[in-house]
Protein backbone atom coordinates (compact mmCIF):
# COMPACT_ATOMS: atom_id res chain seq x y z
CA UNK A 1 0.00 0.00 0.00
CA UNK A 2 1.23 3.24 -1.30
CA UNK A 3 0.94 6.27 1.89
CA UNK A 4 0.86 9.80 0.56
CA UNK A 5 0.83 12.30 3.78
CA UNK A 6 -1.15 15.48 3.82
CA UNK A 7 -2.18 17.48 6.17
CA UNK A 8 -5.10 17.88 8.58
CA UNK A 9 -5.99 19.82 11.52
CA UNK A 10 -3.58 22.36 11.12
CA UNK A 11 -2.95 25.59 8.50
CA UNK A 12 -0.52 24.95 6.11
CA UNK A 13 1.39 27.75 4.52
CA UNK A 14 -0.14 28.39 0.90
CA UNK A 15 1.73 27.86 -2.44
CA UNK A 16 1.56 30.10 -5.68
CA UNK A 17 2.86 29.39 -8.87
CA UNK A 18 5.98 26.87 -7.44
CA UNK A 19 7.28 24.19 -9.49
CA UNK A 20 5.60 21.94 -6.08
CA UNK A 21 2.27 23.02 -6.48
CA UNK A 22 2.12 22.40 -10.35
CA UNK A 23 4.45 19.57 -10.66
CA UNK A 24 7.09 20.49 -13.33
CA UNK A 25 10.77 19.60 -12.92
CA UNK A 26 13.42 21.83 -13.47
CA UNK A 27 16.10 19.20 -14.82
CA UNK A 28 18.79 22.14 -16.21
CA UNK A 29 18.55 24.77 -13.19
CA UNK A 30 18.91 21.72 -10.38
CA UNK A 31 22.13 20.32 -12.48
CA UNK A 32 23.74 23.58 -12.36
CA UNK A 33 22.65 24.48 -8.62
CA UNK A 34 24.30 20.71 -7.99
CA UNK A 35 27.74 22.51 -8.43
CA UNK A 36 27.27 24.72 -5.50
CA UNK A 37 26.61 21.41 -3.26
CA UNK A 38 29.90 20.14 -4.36
CA UNK A 39 31.99 23.51 -3.32
CA UNK A 40 30.82 23.56 -0.38
CA UNK A 41 30.91 19.84 0.75
CA UNK A 42 34.59 19.74 -0.68
CA UNK A 43 35.54 23.17 1.40
CA UNK A 44 34.16 22.09 4.69
CA UNK A 45 35.62 18.90 4.93
CA UNK A 46 39.10 20.89 4.09
CA UNK A 47 38.41 21.96 8.56
CA UNK A 48 39.34 18.27 9.26
CA UNK A 49 42.53 18.48 7.46
CA UNK A 50 42.73 22.36 8.76
CA UNK A 51 42.57 20.67 12.55
CA UNK A 52 45.55 18.28 12.88
CA UNK A 53 47.81 21.13 10.71
CA UNK A 54 46.53 24.12 13.26
CA UNK A 55 46.92 21.56 16.13
CA UNK A 56 51.07 20.67 14.99
CA UNK A 57 51.64 24.05 13.57
CA UNK A 58 50.15 26.07 16.52
CA UNK A 59 51.15 24.00 19.30
CA UNK A 60 47.21 23.63 20.21
CA UNK A 61 45.24 21.23 22.35
CA UNK A 62 42.30 19.51 21.52
CA UNK A 63 39.75 22.38 22.43
CA UNK A 64 42.08 24.81 20.89
CA UNK A 65 42.44 23.35 17.47
CA UNK A 66 38.43 22.57 17.73
CA UNK A 67 37.90 26.39 17.42
CA UNK A 68 38.86 25.87 13.61
CA UNK A 69 35.00 24.05 13.43
CA UNK A 70 33.65 26.83 16.09
CA UNK A 71 34.81 29.77 13.77
CA UNK A 72 33.20 28.30 10.75
CA UNK A 73 30.14 27.49 11.50
CA UNK A 74 29.61 29.99 14.47
CA UNK A 75 29.43 32.11 10.90
CA UNK A 76 26.57 30.03 9.94
CA UNK A 77 24.69 30.62 13.20
CA UNK A 78 25.07 34.23 13.05
CA UNK A 79 24.72 34.68 9.34
CA UNK A 80 21.31 32.80 9.42
CA UNK A 81 20.52 34.80 12.42
CA UNK A 82 21.19 38.20 10.70
CA UNK A 83 18.84 36.56 8.00
CA UNK A 84 15.75 35.17 10.22
CA UNK A 85 16.14 38.91 12.14
CA UNK A 86 15.62 40.33 8.73
CA UNK A 87 12.87 38.33 7.51
CA UNK A 88 10.69 38.72 10.37
CA UNK A 89 10.78 42.48 10.52
CA UNK A 90 11.06 43.25 6.81
CA UNK A 91 10.08 40.12 5.02
CA UNK A 92 12.18 37.58 3.62
CA UNK A 93 15.56 38.91 1.57
CA UNK A 94 15.65 36.20 -1.19
CA UNK A 95 12.05 37.05 -2.62
CA UNK A 96 13.26 40.38 -3.18
CA UNK A 97 16.82 39.66 -4.35
CA UNK A 98 16.03 36.47 -5.78
CA UNK A 99 17.98 33.29 -5.30
CA UNK A 100 20.75 33.62 -7.72
CA UNK A 101 21.92 36.59 -6.14
CA UNK A 102 21.51 35.00 -3.00
CA UNK A 103 23.79 32.19 -4.24
CA UNK A 104 26.32 35.26 -5.94
CA UNK A 105 26.69 37.17 -2.53
CA UNK A 106 27.01 33.38 -1.05
CA UNK A 107 29.90 32.87 -3.73
CA UNK A 108 31.46 36.70 -3.21
CA UNK A 109 31.64 35.77 0.56
CA UNK A 110 33.31 32.95 0.70
CA UNK A 111 36.35 33.92 -2.15
CA UNK A 112 36.96 36.94 0.10
CA UNK A 113 37.30 34.46 3.40
CA UNK A 114 39.39 31.94 1.05
CA UNK A 115 41.90 34.99 -0.14
CA UNK A 116 42.29 35.77 3.37
CA UNK A 117 44.34 32.64 3.69
CA UNK A 118 47.32 34.23 2.24
CA UNK A 119 48.05 36.73 4.94
CA UNK A 120 46.96 34.37 7.20
CA UNK A 121 49.70 31.83 6.24
CA UNK A 122 52.31 34.63 6.00
CA UNK A 123 52.08 36.44 9.66
CA UNK A 124 51.26 33.55 10.47
CA UNK A 125 48.47 33.98 12.85
CA UNK A 126 45.78 31.60 14.25
CA UNK A 127 43.12 33.99 14.82
CA UNK A 128 43.59 35.04 11.74
CA UNK A 129 43.06 32.23 10.20
CA UNK A 130 39.71 32.00 12.13
CA UNK A 131 38.64 34.72 11.05
CA UNK A 132 38.73 34.05 7.39
CA UNK A 133 37.11 30.73 8.17
CA UNK A 134 34.24 32.55 9.72
CA UNK A 135 33.87 34.71 6.69
CA UNK A 136 33.77 31.45 3.99
CA UNK A 137 31.22 29.86 6.72
CA UNK A 138 29.28 33.53 6.29
CA UNK A 139 29.26 33.08 2.18
CA UNK A 140 28.67 29.39 2.74
CA UNK A 141 25.39 29.83 5.24
CA UNK A 142 24.09 32.63 2.68
CA UNK A 143 24.60 30.06 -0.04
CA UNK A 144 23.03 26.98 1.40
CA UNK A 145 19.55 29.02 2.71
CA UNK A 146 19.29 29.89 -0.87
CA UNK A 147 19.87 26.68 -2.57
CA UNK A 148 18.46 24.38 -0.33
CA UNK A 149 15.16 25.84 -0.33
CA UNK A 150 15.41 26.12 -4.18
CA UNK A 151 16.29 22.76 -4.76
CA UNK A 152 13.02 21.41 -2.86
CA UNK A 153 10.80 23.65 -4.78
CA UNK A 154 12.39 22.87 -8.64
CA UNK A 155 10.26 20.02 -8.55
CA UNK A 156 7.24 18.21 -7.26
CA UNK A 157 6.96 18.40 -3.07
CA UNK A 158 6.30 14.51 -2.69
CA UNK A 159 9.85 14.10 -4.45
CA UNK A 160 11.21 16.89 -2.51
CA UNK A 161 13.16 14.29 -0.09
CA UNK A 162 14.66 12.65 -3.19
CA UNK A 163 16.52 15.55 -5.18
CA UNK A 164 17.39 17.05 -1.89
CA UNK A 165 19.90 13.50 -1.36
CA UNK A 166 20.63 14.23 -5.22
CA UNK A 167 22.24 17.29 -4.09
CA UNK A 168 23.79 16.29 -1.14
CA UNK A 169 25.29 13.16 -3.12
CA UNK A 170 27.23 15.86 -4.78
CA UNK A 171 28.09 17.48 -1.93
CA UNK A 172 29.55 14.16 -0.83
CA UNK A 173 31.48 14.33 -3.77
CA UNK A 174 33.27 16.85 -2.52
CA UNK A 175 33.65 15.26 1.04
CA UNK A 176 34.90 12.31 -0.44
CA UNK A 177 37.66 14.06 -2.90
CA UNK A 178 38.71 16.53 -0.18
CA UNK A 179 40.40 14.26 2.30
CA UNK A 180 42.58 12.81 -0.75
CA UNK A 181 43.31 15.93 -2.48
CA UNK A 182 43.67 17.88 0.50
CA UNK A 183 45.15 15.24 2.15
CA UNK A 184 48.05 14.72 -0.71
CA UNK A 185 48.23 18.93 -0.74
CA UNK A 186 48.93 19.56 2.93
CA UNK A 187 50.72 16.29 4.40
CA UNK A 188 52.75 15.78 1.44
CA UNK A 189 52.90 17.54 -1.47
CA UNK A 190 53.78 20.92 0.43
CA UNK A 191 56.20 18.92 3.08
CA UNK A 192 57.90 17.61 0.05
CA UNK A 193 58.50 21.03 -1.16
CA UNK A 194 59.61 22.21 2.04
CA UNK A 195 56.55 24.06 3.05
CA UNK A 196 55.65 23.19 6.50
CA UNK A 197 52.95 24.49 9.07
CA UNK A 198 50.47 26.98 8.06
CA UNK A 199 52.18 27.89 4.83
CA UNK A 200 50.97 24.46 3.40
CA UNK A 201 47.14 25.62 3.17
CA UNK A 202 48.20 29.16 1.46
CA UNK A 203 48.02 27.95 -1.98
CA UNK A 204 44.95 25.64 -2.14
CA UNK A 205 42.99 28.12 -0.42
CA UNK A 206 44.04 30.36 -2.79
CA UNK A 207 42.72 28.28 -5.87
CA UNK A 208 39.64 28.21 -4.00
CA UNK A 209 39.20 32.22 -3.34
CA UNK A 210 39.60 31.73 -7.52
CA UNK A 211 37.20 29.05 -8.20
CA UNK A 212 34.54 30.91 -5.71
CA UNK A 213 35.47 34.05 -8.25
CA UNK A 214 34.87 32.52 -11.46
CA UNK A 215 31.77 30.65 -9.72
CA UNK A 216 30.42 34.04 -9.17
CA UNK A 217 30.71 35.11 -12.19
CA UNK A 218 29.07 32.33 -14.11
CA UNK A 219 26.02 32.16 -11.79
CA UNK A 220 25.55 36.16 -12.09
CA UNK A 221 25.38 35.33 -16.10
CA UNK A 222 23.56 32.60 -16.77
CA UNK A 223 20.04 32.56 -16.88
CA UNK A 224 18.09 30.84 -13.58
CA UNK A 225 14.24 30.47 -13.40
CA UNK A 226 12.02 32.76 -11.17
CA UNK A 227 10.27 29.86 -9.04
CA UNK A 228 8.54 31.51 -6.42
CA UNK A 229 6.83 30.74 -3.68
CA UNK A 230 5.08 34.13 -3.05
CA UNK A 231 6.16 36.60 -0.73
CA UNK A 232 6.63 36.26 2.87
CA UNK A 233 5.10 38.83 5.05
CA UNK A 234 7.61 40.45 8.25
CA UNK A 235 7.07 37.85 11.02
CA UNK A 236 8.16 34.93 12.84
CA UNK A 237 5.63 32.33 11.28
CA UNK A 238 7.61 29.47 10.76
CA UNK A 239 7.86 29.48 14.27
CA UNK A 240 4.37 28.71 15.14
CA UNK A 241 4.99 24.84 13.22
CA UNK A 242 6.26 22.42 16.06
CA UNK A 243 7.37 19.79 13.24
CA UNK A 244 9.98 22.99 12.48
CA UNK A 245 11.09 24.08 15.66
CA UNK A 246 12.34 20.33 16.72
CA UNK A 247 14.04 20.27 12.82
CA UNK A 248 15.63 23.09 13.86
CA UNK A 249 16.74 21.01 16.78
CA UNK A 250 17.10 17.98 14.42
CA UNK A 251 19.70 19.96 12.07
CA UNK A 252 21.60 21.21 14.81
CA UNK A 253 22.61 17.50 16.79
CA UNK A 254 22.59 15.84 13.12
CA UNK A 255 25.59 18.54 12.03
CA UNK A 256 27.07 18.27 15.44
CA UNK A 257 27.46 14.78 15.54
CA UNK A 258 28.65 14.36 12.09
CA UNK A 259 31.42 17.11 12.45
CA UNK A 260 32.41 15.96 15.40
CA UNK A 261 33.32 12.72 14.09
CA UNK A 262 34.86 13.88 11.12
CA UNK A 263 37.05 16.72 13.09
CA UNK A 264 38.13 13.77 15.19
CA UNK A 265 38.37 11.27 13.17
CA UNK A 266 42.00 11.53 12.19
CA UNK A 267 43.01 11.54 15.70
CA UNK A 268 41.38 8.52 16.42
CA UNK A 269 42.93 6.49 14.37
CA UNK A 270 46.04 7.68 15.44
CA UNK A 271 45.27 6.75 18.79
CA UNK A 272 47.31 3.55 20.45
CA UNK A 273 44.01 1.61 21.36
CA UNK A 274 42.06 2.35 18.00
CA UNK A 275 44.38 1.64 15.21
CA UNK A 276 47.91 4.16 15.56
CA UNK A 277 47.30 5.24 12.20
CA UNK A 278 49.59 8.31 10.51
CA UNK A 279 47.70 10.95 9.23
CA UNK A 280 48.94 9.84 5.89
CA UNK A 281 47.31 6.95 6.27
CA UNK A 282 44.61 7.76 8.63
CA UNK A 283 43.14 9.66 5.19
CA UNK A 284 42.56 6.77 3.63
CA UNK A 285 39.94 5.38 5.67
CA UNK A 286 38.74 9.21 6.28
CA UNK A 287 37.90 9.13 2.66
CA UNK A 288 35.98 5.69 2.94
CA UNK A 289 33.94 7.76 5.96
CA UNK A 290 33.24 10.56 3.63
CA UNK A 291 32.36 8.15 0.37
CA UNK A 292 30.10 6.08 2.40
CA UNK A 293 28.19 9.76 2.38
CA UNK A 294 28.22 10.19 -1.10
CA UNK A 295 26.80 6.07 -1.73
CA UNK A 296 24.36 6.35 0.84
CA UNK A 297 22.92 10.11 -0.86
CA UNK A 298 22.71 8.83 -4.09
CA UNK A 299 20.83 5.48 -2.49
CA UNK A 300 18.57 8.00 -1.26
CA UNK A 301 18.16 9.91 -3.93
CA UNK A 302 16.86 6.58 -5.78
CA UNK A 303 14.98 4.84 -2.41
CA UNK A 304 12.70 7.67 -1.95
CA UNK A 305 12.45 8.69 -5.20
CA UNK A 306 9.01 7.71 -7.87
CA UNK A 307 11.20 5.37 -9.87
CA UNK A 308 9.87 2.02 -11.19
CA UNK A 309 10.25 -0.94 -8.55
CA UNK A 310 12.47 -3.15 -10.24
CA UNK A 311 14.60 0.13 -11.66
CA UNK A 312 14.75 1.18 -8.08
CA UNK A 313 15.79 -2.20 -6.73
CA UNK A 314 18.37 -2.43 -9.62
CA UNK A 315 19.97 0.43 -8.89
CA UNK A 316 19.80 0.28 -4.92
CA UNK A 317 22.73 -2.88 -5.98
CA UNK A 318 24.42 -1.62 -8.64
CA UNK A 319 25.13 2.14 -6.90
CA UNK A 320 27.45 0.89 -3.38
CA UNK A 321 28.77 -1.82 -5.84
CA UNK A 322 30.05 0.74 -8.39
CA UNK A 323 31.20 3.03 -5.26
CA UNK A 324 32.36 -0.12 -3.87
CA UNK A 325 34.83 -0.73 -6.72
CA UNK A 326 35.81 3.10 -7.14
CA UNK A 327 37.25 3.09 -3.76
CA UNK A 328 39.23 -0.23 -4.69
CA UNK A 329 40.72 1.13 -7.87
CA UNK A 330 41.15 4.70 -5.47
CA UNK A 331 42.96 2.71 -2.91
CA UNK A 332 44.88 0.70 -4.81
CA UNK A 333 46.72 3.47 -6.49
CA UNK A 334 50.61 4.12 -5.39
CA UNK A 335 51.73 7.27 -6.09
CA UNK A 336 55.08 6.81 -5.22
CA UNK A 337 55.35 3.68 -7.90
CA UNK A 338 53.20 4.94 -10.17
CA UNK A 339 51.45 2.05 -10.40
CA UNK A 340 48.38 0.08 -9.01
CA UNK A 341 48.28 -2.26 -6.30
CA UNK A 342 45.22 -3.99 -5.89
CA UNK A 343 45.78 -6.60 -2.97
CA UNK A 344 47.09 -3.54 -1.03
CA UNK A 345 43.87 -1.31 -1.86
CA UNK A 346 41.57 -4.19 -1.10
CA UNK A 347 43.12 -5.18 2.83
CA UNK A 348 41.89 -1.23 2.86
CA UNK A 349 38.40 -1.35 1.60
CA UNK A 350 37.47 -5.36 2.21
CA UNK A 351 35.94 -4.64 5.25
CA UNK A 352 33.60 -2.16 4.08
CA UNK A 353 31.47 -4.34 1.74
CA UNK A 354 29.39 -5.59 5.29
CA UNK A 355 29.08 -2.01 5.66
CA UNK A 356 27.30 -1.79 2.15
CA UNK A 357 25.18 -4.99 2.61
CA UNK A 358 23.76 -3.61 5.70
CA UNK A 359 22.84 -0.25 4.14
CA UNK A 360 21.08 -1.91 1.31
CA UNK A 361 18.96 -3.60 4.01
CA UNK A 362 18.10 -0.46 5.99
CA UNK A 363 16.86 1.42 3.03
CA UNK A 364 14.14 -1.82 2.30
CA UNK A 365 13.15 -1.59 5.62
CA UNK A 366 12.91 2.32 5.25
CA UNK A 367 9.94 1.76 2.85
CA UNK A 368 10.84 4.96 0.94
CA UNK A 369 9.44 6.94 3.91
CA UNK A 370 11.83 9.53 4.64
CA UNK A 371 10.96 9.34 8.56
CA UNK A 372 11.08 6.30 9.21
CA UNK A 373 14.26 5.58 7.06
CA UNK A 374 16.00 8.48 9.16
CA UNK A 375 15.05 6.72 12.49
CA UNK A 376 16.25 3.06 11.20
CA UNK A 377 19.32 4.78 10.00
CA UNK A 378 20.17 6.65 12.93
CA UNK A 379 19.32 4.01 15.39
CA UNK A 380 22.44 2.32 13.87
CA UNK A 381 24.69 4.85 14.06
CA UNK A 382 23.68 4.83 17.92
CA UNK A 383 24.83 1.20 18.06
CA UNK A 384 28.38 1.48 15.48
CA UNK A 385 29.61 4.45 17.97
CA UNK A 386 28.34 2.21 21.21
CA UNK A 387 30.75 -0.04 20.10
CA UNK A 388 33.53 1.89 19.41
CA UNK A 389 33.50 2.98 22.85
CA UNK A 390 33.33 0.22 24.00
CA UNK A 391 35.45 -1.97 22.46
CA UNK A 392 38.14 0.15 20.68
CA UNK A 393 40.43 -0.92 18.32
CA UNK A 394 40.09 -2.19 14.95
CA UNK A 395 36.55 -2.45 15.24
CA UNK A 396 35.82 0.67 16.64
CA UNK A 397 38.00 2.33 13.51
CA UNK A 398 35.58 0.52 10.53
CA UNK A 399 32.68 1.46 13.25
CA UNK A 400 33.52 5.11 13.07
CA UNK A 401 34.24 4.70 9.02
CA UNK A 402 30.54 3.33 8.61
CA UNK A 403 28.96 6.20 9.97
CA UNK A 404 29.74 7.99 7.01
CA UNK A 405 26.93 5.72 5.05
CA UNK A 406 24.64 5.81 7.73
CA UNK A 407 24.12 9.50 8.49
CA UNK A 408 24.36 10.12 4.90
CA UNK A 409 20.82 10.77 4.47
CA UNK A 410 20.51 12.64 7.57
CA UNK A 411 20.65 16.01 6.09
CA UNK A 412 18.35 16.37 3.21
CA UNK A 413 15.69 13.85 5.00
CA UNK A 414 15.41 16.52 8.13
CA UNK A 415 15.66 19.17 5.65
CA UNK A 416 12.37 17.85 3.58
CA UNK A 417 10.27 16.89 6.90
CA UNK A 418 10.99 20.24 8.18
CA UNK A 419 9.56 21.88 5.02
CA UNK A 420 7.32 20.14 3.91
CA UNK A 421 4.21 22.05 3.48
CA UNK A 422 5.23 25.36 4.51
CA UNK A 423 5.04 26.88 1.58
CA UNK A 424 6.01 30.88 1.25
CA UNK A 425 7.68 30.48 4.33
CA UNK A 426 10.29 27.92 3.01
CA UNK A 427 12.97 30.42 2.84
CA UNK A 428 11.96 31.39 6.25
CA UNK A 429 12.13 27.73 7.60
CA UNK A 430 15.32 27.31 5.65
CA UNK A 431 17.34 30.02 7.75
CA UNK A 432 16.38 28.12 10.66
CA UNK A 433 17.59 25.33 9.64
CA UNK A 434 20.96 26.73 8.26
CA UNK A 435 21.63 28.37 11.37
CA UNK A 436 21.02 25.36 13.26
CA UNK A 437 24.06 24.28 11.44
CA UNK A 438 25.73 26.04 14.47
CA UNK A 439 25.79 22.80 16.33
CA UNK A 440 28.79 22.07 14.07
CA UNK A 441 30.53 24.54 15.82
CA UNK A 442 29.05 23.58 19.90
CA UNK A 443 29.36 19.89 19.96
CA UNK A 444 33.37 19.45 18.58
CA UNK A 445 34.46 21.68 21.14
CA UNK A 446 32.71 19.94 23.68
CA UNK A 447 34.19 16.52 22.19
CA UNK A 448 37.39 17.74 22.57
CA UNK A 449 37.03 19.44 25.90
CA UNK A 450 35.75 15.44 27.10
CA UNK A 451 38.78 14.09 25.18
CA UNK A 452 41.42 16.83 27.13
CA UNK A 453 39.85 15.62 30.17
CA UNK A 454 40.08 12.13 29.83
CA UNK A 455 42.87 11.89 27.72
CA UNK A 456 41.44 9.38 25.79
CA UNK A 457 38.81 10.58 22.43
CA UNK A 458 36.82 7.03 23.00
CA UNK A 459 34.31 8.51 25.62
CA UNK A 460 34.13 11.97 24.03
CA UNK A 461 32.31 9.96 21.00
CA UNK A 462 29.27 9.69 23.84
CA UNK A 463 28.61 13.15 22.18
CA UNK A 464 27.88 12.73 18.90
CA UNK A 465 26.18 9.78 19.85
CA UNK A 466 23.38 11.77 21.76
CA UNK A 467 23.46 13.95 19.36
CA UNK A 468 22.19 11.18 16.39
CA UNK A 469 19.53 10.00 18.96
CA UNK A 470 17.52 12.69 18.75
CA UNK A 471 18.07 13.23 15.56
CA UNK A 472 16.63 9.50 15.47
CA UNK A 473 13.59 10.45 17.44
CA UNK A 474 12.90 13.60 15.10
CA UNK A 475 12.63 10.71 12.38
CA UNK A 476 10.23 8.53 14.21
CA UNK A 477 8.04 11.28 15.56
CA UNK A 478 9.63 14.51 15.92
CA UNK A 479 8.60 15.19 12.53
CA UNK A 480 5.02 14.80 12.95
CA UNK A 481 4.45 16.36 16.43
CA UNK A 482 1.65 19.45 15.93
CA UNK A 483 0.54 17.65 12.66
CA UNK A 484 -2.32 15.66 12.27
CA UNK A 485 -0.82 12.93 9.29
CA UNK A 486 -3.58 11.30 7.62
CA UNK A 487 -2.34 8.17 5.43
CA UNK A 488 -4.46 7.62 1.97
CA UNK A 489 -4.78 4.64 0.42
CA UNK A 490 -3.39 4.70 -3.10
Amino acid sequence: MHKTMTNSGTSTPSTSGSASANGQTYRGPFAIMTVLFFMWGFMTVFNDILIPQFKKAFTLNYTEAMLVQLAFFGAYFIGSLVYFIISSIAGDPIAKIGYKNGVVIGLLLAALGSGLFWPAAISPSYPLFLIALFIVGLGFAMLQIAANPYVTILGPERTASSRLNLAQAFNSLGTTTGPLIGGYLIFQYFSRAGVQGADSVKVPYLIFCIVFVILAVIFFLIHLPHVGEGKVEPGIGALKYPHVVLGVLAIFMYVGGEVSIGSSIISFFGQKNVASMSPIDAKNYVALFWGGMLIGRFMGAVELSEMKGATKQLLLVVIPILGFLLFWVLRSWNSDQHQFDFAGGWVIVKNYLPMLALCWVLFQFGRALAGRTLFIFCATIVALLAVAVLFGGITAMWCVVGVGLFTSIGWPNIFSLALDGMGVLKSQVSSLLVMAVVGGAVLPPLMGYIADKTGDLRPAFFVPLIAYAYVGFYGLAGHKIGRARQAVTA
